[in-house]
């Protein structure tokens, strides 16, 4: 058994925020489940939002949140995050040096994205989130109250309850991945910053790391859930067989580039007052809508029509990895699809990061702050990650521990390995596949029951093979991926309007009496095993 102050699953933004601070104030251990780099923070290009110039207003800010948010954010928690936004971002450069594209009066460039009535958001050239993430761990790696374990996976997490005690969190399973041992931490306080769920679809701009494993320990260990129907589709994913679902970044749309169909039409400004700068939720749509009525593969992203050297110096990553596909963007159009991007529901927590779970916090992509509400502003999430990850290490700080006298020792039973691992490739694209194609950009009535169906079935496949066979990453991740596909069928399901990210076709229109937050608890959800 280890102990610590404080346990932080996952490393992006959001945990390394968190752990930072806290360690001013005790230990932390940071358990990541493959490389420490390899995060949803890591592959972020736009950058983060905040404002920083002296002509843009906070209320701005604000307002352009709760509009793209479509009537759920909650509007303290965003006034909060917006106000905090301006001190964050200057401590990732002046505390941890984070290094930020600066213009040539020597003060942060920055950038204008898709829903954002000003030009606020801070980047390092197209790899900001690679940039940050670079600054926060290299200042984790240099701290000595700080532990930082690659290749650790969390099973479940330490429940008092089960112990006869009320509900609270001290720590967690944690499997190692190079040994396939599973240890036993325990922590004062545990907090989720596992990120997105990206990978319950089959076309994704995430990482392969992003299996939603925050959202389902959470749930089974009785945390409320909330608003998991409202999956961001990004609009511009590299349409190539090589590419792995590359994500071009809203901020070339920002720059000025045009959305057009294969025959060179414009069509944005059919669906937007904004074109090809409206919300993501509106352009993933049009999109969408497009390409079923054309019949085409994929839409085109234009940026021909601007300064080819300013294409290359802003945009170098993008334009190298086109480049790599002999699509040259400065002279041929990018050929784009959209894919599931960014998870706005999660776990609830308050406005510190505190779930209902005593001593279990939820910070970043895995939490549902109230921040985001139906929509998700571009480059908020980078924010929402740094400004709670701060907060909630600052609550923790005077935390009591609730713990066992005794801790009962991960035990496999008679589990043996598995001989079968053919069922989990099978059940991994089958679940990733059914969501793509009922629980997508556009649903209905009939897909969702679809899938609500077939999903149980997977998941008592899953189940028996969970309690049968030892433990592997492979075999968590599937575990996690079905109950998460499973909550946000669930969320769908009841929600009877279309709103923000969540399009029923069934019920095209919003509904007033929809405008509240769609909460599942154990025991009125899923169930959780």
């Amino acid at each position: 058994m280890i102990e610590t102050d404080y346990l932080v699953l996952g490393s992006g933004i959001a945990g390394l925020s968190f752990a930072l601070h806290a360690a001013e104030h005790g230990k932390v251990v940071i358990a990541t489940k493959r490389a420490a780099e390899e995060s949803n923070t890591n592959y972020a290009q736009g950058g983060i939002a905040a404002v920083l110039d002296p002509a843009d207003t906070l209320a701005a800010h604000i307002q352009d949140t709760l509009t793209v948010g479509e009537g759920i954010c909650h509007p303290d928690v965003v006034e909060l995050c917006i106000k905090d936004g301006p001190e964050a971002v200057r401590e990732l450069m002046s505390r941890y040096g984070a290094r930020f594209d600066l213009a040539a009066d020597g003060k942060i460039d920055l950038a204008r994205e898709g829903g954002h009535s000003a030009r606020r958001v801070a980047h390092a050239k197209d790899t900001t989130g690679h940039e940050i993430e670079r600054a926060l761990l290299e200042a984790a790696r240099q701290n000595p109250n700080i532990t930082l374990l690659a290749d650790h996976m969390a099973v479940d997490l330490l429940q008092l309850a089960k112990y006869g005690g009320p509900d609270a969190c001290f720590g967690a399973y944690v499997l190692d991945r190079a040994t396939s041992e599973v240890e036993t931490y325990v922590a004062r306080a545990t907090v989720l910053a596992t990120g997105g769920a990206g990978k319950v679809y089959l076309y994704t701009t995430n990482p392969d790391v992003a299996s939603a494993d925050g959202v389902a320990m959470a749930y089974r260990a009785g945390a409320a859930i909330s608003n998991m129907e409202f999956i961001q589709f990004h609009p511009t994913c590299l349409y190539h067989p090589q590419a792995k679902s590359f994500l071009i970044s809203e901020a070339l749309r920002g720059e000025g580039g045009v959305l057009k169909l294969r025959s060179g039409e414009t069509f944005m400004e059919r669906y937007h007052a904004m074109k090809s700068l409206a919300p993501r939720d509106v352009v993933a749509r049009a999109i969408d809508s497009e390409l079923k009525r054309t019949g085409d593969d994929c839409a085109f992203l234009d940026m021909t029509h601007l300064d080819p050297a300013f294409l290359v110096e802003r945009f170098p990553a993008i334009h190298a990895r086109c480049m790599s596909f002999g699509i040259d963007m400065r002279t041929m159009q990018i050929p784009i699809v959209p894919a599931a991007h960014y998870s706005c529901g999660g776990v609830i927590t308050d406005d510190l990061g505190r779930t209902n779970v005593r001593n279990l916090y939820a910070v970043g992509e895995v939490a549902m702050t109230g921040l985001h509400g139906a929509c998700r502003l571009a480059s908020n999430s980078l924010l929402e990650g740094c400004v709670f990850g701060r907060r909630a290490a600052a609550d923790v700080k005077g935390i009591q521990s609730l713990r066992p006298s005794q801790v009962a020792p991960w035990y496999a039973g008679a589990a043996t390995p598995s001989e079968e691992a053919v069922v989990i490739t099978q059940n991994w694209d089958e679940v990733r596949r059914l969501m793509w194609n009922y629980v997508g950009i556009v649903r209905t009535d009939k897909r969702l029951e679809r899938a609500r169906r077939r999903i149980e079935l997977i998941r008592s496949e899953i189940r028996e093979y969970y309690w049968n066979f030892r433990v592997t990453g492979d075999l968590l991740e599937l575990r996690n991926l079905a109950l998460v596909a499973h909550l946000i069928i669930e969320c769908a399901r009841r929600r009877k309007e279309s709103r923000g990210l969540h399009f029923n076709a069934d019920y095209p229109m919003k509904d007033e009496k929809f405008a509240k937050d769609t909460i599942l608890r154990r025991g009125d959800g899923p169930e959780p095993a």
